[in-house]
């Protein structure tokens, strides 16, 4: 029996697709929210656990089982989070 926190983890795909456009699309929310910007010197993994940080703190995303913060997870939920956003013929969802 596969539990539903199981059949989320699976890697989608496109899945790093996804968190590069998910990190796009965060950049904008933060700014727009007037709690910071990415700047070009931060790094990729800065970007995904801020990112995932606010939308938790916003209660946007569930946030992962104590433990499971790993920088994996967050950005597997950043693209689950992304691929629901985006209507069924964006061609990041086929």
């Amino acid at each position: 029996m596969v539990c539903e926190q199981d059949a989320d983890m699976r890697k989608l795909k496109r899945e790093g697709e996804l968190v590069a456009y998910a990190l796009r699309v965060g950049a904008v929310y933060a700014k727009k929210r007037g709690v910071g910007e990415f700047e070009a010197t931060d790094s990729q993994k800065d970007k995904v656990t801020y990112l995932y940080r606010l939308l938790v703190h916003d209660k946007v995303l569930q946030p992962l089982a104590k433990g499971q913060e790993s920088e994996p997870n967050m950005k597997h939920k950043l693209a689950l989070w992304i691929s629901r956003q985006l209507p069924e013929d964006h061609p990041l969802r086929r």
